[in-house]
């Protein structure tokens, strides 16, 4: 039976639809504007601006009713002076070559600003995973791996879960990459089933990370976890886990949202009730009767508003009706660097992404530690150092902005810029 939910009158200002911005571009404006605090010469920004690498492939896989279908697929390696390139890799209708390029871009920032020996990497494969089946799936993540393997491996680049991929998209990937190689290679990929070399944490690594900042951000503005009203966009695998430990630590947990709609109630949603019923992607709004838009849900008053599912959805249009303290980016570029200026005049602080999501690639590093030395750690451990990262990195950018007098999205760059130029410097690749 479906659930009612407190009817409330809508307060969103326009249509459902959102800018589409280029993410490459914002990417690239923001790299820039980082670059010229820190007083690099123009050609460090001509190097950084696109990856090192870019592989686009055609994947032709046999579907389950006799047909073959090409699939088109990406791999993007940014930047591997302080190491091997590391990634995740998206099944996703709208994946395109710009967007796996910054994403790339975003994760070799994310290992410069958590001091992790990777440069950044991504992956992506146009398709609509929800509409194929298991045998389907598995016929295409193999195929990936036959068209990139001669480009990734564990000492070159380690690809990891993403977007609508999993734990058994990983296992798949690791066993065709076995069978390529002839040799049983666990750290060629991390978000394995712990089975296969797994890490204790890791599916949940990038929500404990949100977490861990949540906490942070809640003492600098004085705002407390118990009774905090919190407005989580997506309720995939990171959101979903976010929204439960936050129930459970007391916070009010006023609006979700799938892929479908979102639902919104100011006492509180029975989270729950919702990780009992969701479906495998994580849609939950058809338990319900009353719901509402994913971009009505932005607009809806609360203390914190993450949003964990797709990037543009915060955007010069909505970003003056937001009635948040703070934003947290638990997503890949949510936030528009339009929306960011005009959210900095409204006195809203916004964690970037490539700080509150590092959780993930965080976890991923102490995984191919393990594989690395075929020693596994406890799940305490992993929280433990988790944190340890997380802080580290959230004091170091607090820092950085106060340093240069910039939001957390600049200083985050200026944070990560700084370990790959030095590393490219100390290889002779720049004179200065």
């Amino acid at each position: 039976m479906k659930k009612e939910l407190i009817k409330m009158e809508s307060t969103s200002h326009h249509e459902e639809s959102v800018e589409l911005n280029n993410p490459l571009e914002e990417f690239q404006e923001t790299l820039k504007e980082a670059i010229s605090y820190l007083n690099y010469p123009k050609e460090v920004f001509e190097f950084l601006k696109k990856p090192m690498r870019f592989l686009e492939v055609s994947i032709p896989v046999k579907m389950d009713d006799g047909t073959t279908q090409i699939f088109q697929g990406y791999r993007a390696q940014h930047n591997d002076a302080t190491g091997p390139t590391k990634g995740g890799i998206r099944f996703h209708p709208d994946v395109t070559a710009e967007e796996v390029k910054a994403l790339a871009g975003w994760m070799s920032l994310k290992c410069g600003i958590t001091d992790l020996p990777y440069g950044g990497a991504k992956g992506g494969i146009v398709c609509e995973p929800r509409n194929m089946s298991l045998s389907e799936l598995q016929r295409l993540s193999r195929g990936y791996v036959r068209a990139v393997s001669q480009i990734v491996g564990p000492t070159k680049d380690i690809p990891a879960p993403d977007m609508y991929t999993n734990s058994q998209i990983m296992a798949w990937m690791l066993d065709e990459y076995d069978h390529i190689r002839e040799f049983d290679s666990p750290g060629f990929i991390t978000g394995k089933p712990l089975v296969l070399g797994g890490s204790e944490g890791r599916e949940t690594a990038t929500s404990k990370g949100v977490l861990y900042t949540i906490q942070l951000v809640s003492e600098i503005k004085n705002i407390p976890i118990t009774g905090m009203r919190v407005i989580i966009q997506g309720f995939g695998n990171v959101g979903s886990y976010l929204a439960e430990y936050l129930h459970e630590l007391g916070a009010k947990v006023v609006g979700v949202s799938d892929a479908l709609g979102a639902l919104y109630d100011p006492q509180g949603l029975d989270i729950p009730y919702l990780m009992e019923n969701r479906d495998s992607f994580g849609v939950v709004t058809t338990l319900y009767n009353d719901t509402i838009s994913n971009q009505e849900l932005l607009e809806k008053e609360c203390d914190i508003l993450i949003p964990a599912a797709i990037g543009g959805v915060i955007t010069r249009e909505n970003a003056e009706h937001l009635q948040c303290q703070i934003v947290i980016e638990a997503a890949n570029g949510p936030t528009s660097k339009e929306a960011i200026q005009i959210l900095d005049k409204k006195g809203v602080m916004v964690v970037p992404d490539i700080l509150a999501n590092s959780g993930g690639v965080i976890v991923s590093y102490f995984e191919w530690c393990q594989n690395n030395q075929g020693y596994y750690w406890p799940a305490a451990l992993v929280d433990e150092r988790l944190k340890e990262k997380m802080t580290e990195s959230f004091l170091n950018i607090v820092h950085t902005a106060d340093k240069f007098g910039t939001n957390l999205k600049v200083a985050a760059y200026i944070q990560g810029i700084r370990k790959i130029v030095e590393a490219c410097r100390l290889r002779g690749w720049f004179e200065f």
